[in-house]
């Protein structure tokens, strides 16, 4: 997964910004956006500015980033840390069950024969 961060520039200098975001500070490679001015805030990944981005986008980024950074933290002991990124699909009824604060259902009954059916002539 790709994730790019938020970050503002703090200072400028050729071909490069240094930028604070997300509680680091690092210089930033900006050939893809251009020279920032100080105080522009660019979406950063893997050293680089992909994207200028404005004040409003880099709050709604941080936002998604606190609630991933959130999501990877059990809330309680009672939920299984391996839980956090696993599909609910794989999930056993025990699982489940504590997801949603219910108690497990019962597995299905085996279905009567239908005395109705009519049954096969072959030998």
């Amino acid at each position: 997964m790709c994730i790019g961060l938020p970050m503002r520039v703090i200072e400028v200098m050729p071909g490069q910004a240094l930028c604070r975001g997300r509680g680091e500070t690092q210089c930033v490679e900006t050939a893809l956006v251009g020279e920032p001015l100080v105080g522009d805030w660019l979406l950063v990944f893997l050293g680089g500015a992909r994207e200028r981005i404005d004040a409003q986008r880099a709050a709604e980024v941080n936002s998604a980033l606190d609630l991933l950074e959130a999501a990877m933290q059990p809330t309680d002991e009672s939920t299984p840390t391996s839980l956090a990124f696993s599909l609910p699909s794989s999930w056993d009824a025990a699982a489940l069950a504590a997801l949603t604060g219910s108690a497990p259902n019962p597995p299905n009954p085996p279905n009567p024969p239908n005395p109705q059916s009519p049954r096969s002539t072959e030998p």
